[in-house]
């Protein structure tokens, strides 16, 4: 049995997805199935059992099922979020309760980080572990997340295999729910739609120009293949990045975004909010070699393939479900 928490979540519901498609349905799910919004994620999906997040270490406890590997993709994501304790109970302590369970029992473990990690960047985007201890994080959010990568790496005690995943600006199909935490992508495309046009931030960096702000963005289906070479190879454990090692710009990706839709690009520009101006970022970028050297060798999704695939087989199709 392979466990995924987050199941109904964005990532989480695509990599249900992608087993789904290699035959493997003794999955189980956990998440907070109380969240109608995220209901449609799972629709035909075929799994063994969902079993409620809040519920999930007793059922482990009374069933003892044989679990093979645990992909830990749920957390709380939002990074407008700043209550501190529901991060600490979210994405600290649930974590280091699924940390815990994979050691006791010898369960390979995947979970998730984020490049949130990483702040501003001012000491760069390698996935260094000696590194780690001097990031600064910018919200709650990214610091809940580099607690826990924190204390992984204090650990003497470990699964078989783990490995911390560093996701950079994911983007494709099952994002729907997250409202103003979803892709940029997504907010294109509807913008776009109901407007003709698309409002991007202007910069206030004299070393970029208006809507040339460098963000690394992943294709979810690359995450997919990532997380299944991670299970199957068995590379050495540790925290790695997770983009396209590619960044590109927010003219870039809307451009692009009006040519999957047809439609004669038209960006106007809007001043950054102030109280997020001091905290922007105006750069990010994945070094992808740590990843590269254990072994993965497939290459990541150009943007330009990316949009078009989501814009054209999922969310002109009524956001229909990967």
């Amino acid at each position: 049995m392979i466990v995924i928490t987050g199941a109904a979540g964005f990532i989480g519901s695509c990599l249900v997805s992608r087993f789904n498609e290699l035959g493997q349905e003794n999955l189980l799910l956990v998440d907070d199935f109380t969240i109608k919004s995220k209901e449609k994620n799972l629709k035909e999906k075929k799994y063994n059992s969902k079993i409620s997040r809040s519920d999930f270490f007793d059922w482990l406890n009374k069933n003892k099922p044989k679990v093979e590997f645990v992909f830990h993709i749920g957390a709380r994501t939002d990074t407008t979020e700043f209550n501190k304790a529901v991060f600490n109970r979210l994405n600290v302590e649930y974590s280091k309760d699924i940390w815990n369970y994979c050691t006791n029992n010898q369960v390979p473990l995947v979970y998730a980080s984020s490049a949130a990690t990483y702040g501003l960047g001012e000491n760069g985007y390698k996935d260094k572990h000696d590194l780690i201890n001097q990031l600064k994080p910018l919200n709650p959010y990214g610091d809940s997340k580099n607690e826990f990568d924190i204390c992984a790496l204090k650990q003497t005690k470990t699964p078989p295999n783990w490995y911390g995943l560093k996701f950079f600006n994911v983007y494709g199909p099952n994002e729907y729910h997250k409202g103003r935490m979803a892709s940029v992508i997504f907010h294109a495309f509807k913008q776009i739609n109901e407007t003709n046009k698309m409002n991007l931030f202007r910069s206030h960096n004299a070393s970029f120009k208006d809507g040339e702000q460098l963000r690394d963005f992943i294709y979810v289906k690359d995450i997919l293949s990532v997380c299944l070479f991670l299970q199957n190879e068995s590379p050495s454990s540790g925290i790695y990045n997770l983009g396209s090692g590619n960044a590109r710009s927010f003219n870039d990706l809307v451009i692009n975004t009006f040519k999957a839709l047809d439609k004669e690009p038209k960006i106007e520009y809007i001043d950054t909010p102030l109280d997020i101006r001091d905290k922007y970022q105006y750069f990010t970028e994945a070094d992808m070699s740590k990843l590269r050297a254990v072994g993965y060798k497939s290459p990541f999704t150009s943007l330009e393939k990316g949009v078009k695939e989501y814009i054209t087989d999922y969310l002109n199709k009524n956001h229909s479900i990967y």
